[in-house]
């Protein structure tokens, strides 16, 4: 036999045997059947996968190689059984595939490396505007595990166009966060799970519930919590959300797990020493004016509309009219120069309903007001606290509510978890967050310290800026803004 047919019945060997191992459906088959190729893929994901696994401190986790193993090499789930069809069947399983395969990869990114943030509100302007989209870095502090694993990636709670729930509540896993870069800094800005958001009334989701329960008290309605459930037509439905669904917030750490905070005259004390304002702080101003002052003069200074409040007062009392208008050191030396101003720009101080009781803790009796509070210890894990029926309802919402513990007074004692007790360890950090417009922003001042475990991460860039009142031929997109440092008075930040 020459060499040429010996080399021919060769080839036409292991074609057989490819042919043989193909239609061969045993395990031993299946595994002889797979190319060098694909093994060292398989290989590849499997390492990954195990140091995903141990990132995520769940052992139990593993159980899902076995699916990696039948995607990869056995192959008894027909995932690609539709790649056999033809016409409309093979179409839309091929967009099908194509969706589900870019969902669970918008899942994993959005979960573990970082996710879009839309600015809805001022409180942090003139560091943050609205209408900036921000990129969320999730693993600069660590990136935390789901704890409602099942949810839709693109929604943070509510579907859109349906209104349903975009998340399933069970199971809900235990708080675990993966090693971060660094730990949060003061100055650092940090989105965050809105810590006040596990109760909503879906009929004014936007309105803080408890706080919406103490106004309606306070106006002699009775049981604020009952009102909302017995009037449905106004409130809605009052649902629960998980942690990791409540609303995105974000804002300026102010003060850090262990410090004792201290807010004089709107100045913040941290242990006893003053600590420096951002650059962008804003305070609102009472502006006496001649005559109305035109919109586009505002927005020059970076004055959005929402912002200028326009009073005309004209009587034996007062005899001009004012603006009430948030304002940075800069703007308000602008402001000073104009034409339509007659006097002094005075510091708003609020009065009422927000200045005696509306602050942290809701309804307590220290006569805190928003510019003046404390001193408050802020939680630290693994720190313990002595306990007092004076100091409780600064600790109160955070050992019930964040810790999971059952707490009651009876005949002036502290009972956690149905023991007597003066003391408590804490279980999570806890940190102290406010915005940069300090006189527009529901912040810590309202309600309290926010929980390691509502932790998102912090932005990174701007990914883009638009302008809500400007069209898009008149300065709609902010194109100086796009890929900004979101934080750039931040020294301390590193990335």
């Amino acid at each position: 036999m020459s060499i040429q047919e010996q080399q021919n019945r060769a080839g036409s060997q292991n074609i057989a045997e490819t042919k043989e191992n193909a239609t061969d459906k045993s395990f031993k088959g299946r595994l002889k059947s797979v190319k060098t190729t694909r093994w060292i893929r398989f290989g590849i994901v499997s390492v990954i996968f195990f140091a995903w696994v141990i990132l995520m401190g769940n052992p139990w986790l593993a159980l899902l190689w076995l699916l990696l193993a039948d995607i990869y090499i056995t192959g008894y789930i027909p995932f690609s059984w539709w790649k056999k069809k033809s016409g409309a069947t093979r179409t839309v399983m091929a967009w099908v595939d194509a969706i589900i395969y870019a969902l669970i990869l918008i899942y994993f990114i959005f979960a573990f490396v970082g996710q879009q943030y839309e600015i809805p509100s001022s409180s942090l302007e003139k560091s943050l505007l609205v209408g900036d989209r921000l990129w969320v870095d999730k693993t600069i502090y660590g990136a935390r595990v789901p704890q409602t694993p099942l949810h839709f990636p693109l929604a943070q709670h509510t579907m859109p166009l349906i209104g349903t729930k975009s998340y399933i509540e069970s199971p809900q896993l235990e708080y675990h966060r993966m090693p971060g870069r660094r730990s949060i800094e003061r100055g650092d800005i940090v989105v965050f799970n809105y810590p006040q958001g596990d109760t909503v009334a879906l009929g004014r989701p936007t309105e803080d519930y408890y706080m919406m329960a103490w106004r309606i008290e306070q106006e002699g309605a009775g049981d604020g919590r009952q009102y909302i459930a017995s009037h449905p037509q106004t409130f809605g439905e009052v649902v629960w959300r998980p942690v990791d669904r409540r609303e995105n917030y974000v804002k300026r750490t102010i003060g850090l797990p262990g410090e004792r905070l201290r807010i004089s005259n709107d100045s913040i004390f941290i242990n006893g020493t003053l600590i420096a304002e951002p650059e962008n702080v804003q305070y609102n101003y009472i502006i006496p004016v001649k005559s109305e002052i035109d919109p586009e003069k505002w927005h020059s200074i970076g004055v959005r509309a929402d912002d200028h409040r326009f009073t005309p007062i004209r009587n034996e009392y007062a005899g001009f009219s004012f603006y009430d208008v948030p304002l940075t050191k800069a703007m308000k030396q602008e402001v000073e120069t104009w034409q339509e101003v007659i006097g002094p720009l005075q510091l708003e101080r609020e009065s009422g309903i927000y200045d005696l009781g509306g602050v942290f803790p809701l309804g307590n009796n220290y006569g805190w007001t928003r510019p003046d509070m404390g001193e408050i210890w802020i939680p630290k894990r693994g720190v313990t606290l002595h306990l007092t029926e004076d100091n409780l309802p600064i600790y109160e919402r955070a050992i019930r509510v964040y810790e999971g513990n059952d707490l009651s007074v009876r005949d002036g004692k502290i009972y956690i978890n149905g023991e007597p007790t003066e003391y408590y360890t804490f279980k999570l950090d806890y940190y102290w967050m406010m915005g940069d417009n300090r006189d527009r922003s529901a912040d810590s001042r309202y309600w309290g310290f926010v929980p390691e475990d509502h932790i998102v991460g912090s932005p990174m860039f701007i990914i883009l800026s638009l302008d809500q009142e400007r069209s898009l031929t008149n300065g709609k997109i902010r194109w100086d803004r796009i890929l900004r440092n979101p934080n750039p008075d931040k020294s301390a930040s590193k990335w």
